[in-house]
C-alpha cells in the first residue's frame, strides 16, 4: 500500500514538473523560433521577463522525481540509468547549457556573446525535454529491465523519439499560452497575438503527434497502449483532450484569463494517464511497484518526508507562482515600457 502512494506521489511530480518545466522548455523553443537579433527582440524580451523569477525554481520537481526514485525505488532507479546514461547525460548537459546561457545572455553587452548565450539557452530547451522524453517513452516501450545494458535501442525507437517529439510540442504548446497571458499583462498586444497563434500551432503539432502514436505504441508498447485505450488512462486521456480544446476555444475567443490553467490540466492528464497506463509496472511489464519498493521502513520514511515537504515548501511554491503571474515579481521599468511597445507606436 505504502509503495502504490510513493508510486503516485512519483506520477505527480513528473506532472508538476512537466507543467512548470515544460513551460521554461516552451519559452525557450520559442526563443529560438524567434528569429535574427532585430526581428526577435521583443519576443526574447518578453521571454526575459516571464522566465527570470521563476526559471530556477521549477527544477526543484525534477530533483524531487529523482530523489523519489533512488530512495524509494532503488531497482527501479539502477535500471533507468544504467539503460538510459547516455539520454539522461545529454539531458543534463542540456540543463547545465541551458541555465547558463539564460542567466548570461541578458547582462552580456557584446552582441556576439549574447547570440552564443541565446543559442546556448535555445538550443538546450529544444534537446532536453527530447531526450527526456525519449527515456519515458523507452520505459514506457518495455525496452528497459533489470540488467539491461545501455544501447541505443533503448532510447532510440519509435515510441522514445515519438514521446520526445511529442515532449518538445507540449512544452511548445505551454510555452506559447503562458507568453500569451504575460504579454497580456505587459500590455503588448502585438505579442498576444504572436504567442495565440503560436499556441494555436502547438496545438495542431501535439494532436498530429498524438494521432501518430496511436499505431506506433499500439505496435510497439502494446501494455501502455491497452492502458490508455481502456479504463482509467482513457478516462484522464478523454479529459486532457477536452481541457486542450477548451485551451483552443479560450485563444480562439481571445479570453485569455483559464487558458493557463486548462492547458497546464492538459498536460497534467495525460502524464496522469501513462501513469494510469503503466499500473502495476513501474517497468512494463518486467518490474511491479511491489518488487521495485524499497524497505518499509524508508517507504514509511520517505512519505513522511514528503509531507513535511508538501507543509513546508508547497505554499511557497504557491504564493511564487500566484505572484508571478500577478507580475508582482517583475516590475516593468521605464525602459521596459518603452520595449514592450511595438515598433511605431508613440513614446
Amino acid at each position: 500500500m505504502m509503495a502504490d502512494v510513493i508510486a503516485w506521489v512519483l506520477v505527480l511530480a513528473v506532472a508538476a514538473y512537466a507543467c512548470a518545466g515544460g513551460t521554461d522548455y516552451g519559452a525557450g523553443f520559442w526563443d529560438l523560433m524567434a528569429g535574427g537579433a532585430d526581428r526577435g527582440k521583443r519576443p526574447r524580451w518578453l521571454i526575459d521577463h516571464a522566465m527570470a523569477p521563476v526559471w530556477e525554481v521549477n527544477n526543484v520537481w525534477l530533483i524531487f522525481v529523482f530523489i523519489v526514485m533512488w530512495t524509494g525505488f532503488p531497482t527501479m532507479f539502477q535500471a533507468v540509468f544504467e539503460a538510459m546514461w547516455l539520454p539522461l547525460a545529454l539531458a543534463a548537459v542540456g540543463l547545465v547549457l541551458r541555465g547558463a546561457g539564460f542567466a548570461l545572455r541578458k547582462p552580456s553587452r557584446r552582441l556576439a556573446r549574447r547570440r552564443v548565450y541565446g543559442a546556448m539557452f535555445a538550443i538546450s530547451s529544444l534537446l532536453t525535454p527530447f531526450f527526456l522524453g525519449a527515456v519515458l517513452g523507452g520505459i514506457a516501450s518495455g525496452r528497459v529491465m533489470v540488467g539491461t545494458t545501455a544501447s541505443a535501442d533503448a532510447w532510440a525507437n519509435p515510441t522514445s523519439v515519438l514521446a520526445g517529439l511529442l515532449a518538445i510540442a507540449a512544452t511548445a504548446f505551454l510555452g506559447a499560452v503562458f507568453l500569451c497571458a504575460d504579454a497580456r499583462r505587459f500590455d503588448a498586444g502585438d505579442l498576444v497575438e504572436y504567442f495565440r497563434r503560436r499556441a494555436l500551432l502547438a496545438f495542431c503539432a501535439v494532436v498530429v503527434l498524438a494521432l501518430i502514436g496511436l499505431p506506433v505504441t499500439h505496435s510497439d508498447a502494446r501494455y501502455v497502449w491497452e492502458g490508455l485505450t481502456g479504463g482509467w488512462g482513457l478516462l484522464l486521456v478523454v479529459l486532457a483532450a477536452i481541457c486542450g480544446l477548451a485551451t483552443v476555444l479560450i485563444l480562439l475567443r481571445r479570453i485569455h484569463g483559464w487558458s493557463r490553467y486548462t492547458s497546464v490540466a492538459s498536460v497534467a492528464l495525460t502524464v496522469g494517464a501513462w501513469g494510469f497506463a503503466q499500473r502495476p509496472y513501474l517497468l512494463p511489464t518486467s518490474l511491479t511497484v511491489a518488487e521495485a519498493a524499497g524497505a518499509a521502513h524508508t517507504m514509511r520514511w520517505l512519505a513522511f518526508v514528503t509531507l513535511i515537504a508538501i507543509v513546508l515548501v508547497g505554499p511557497a511554491l504557491v504564493v511564487l507562482y500566484r505572484l508571478d503571474t500577478m507580475g508582482e515579481l517583475e516590475p516593468l521599468t521605464d525602459a521596459d515600457t518603452r520595449a514592450a511597445r511595438a515598433p511605431g507606436d508613440n513614446l
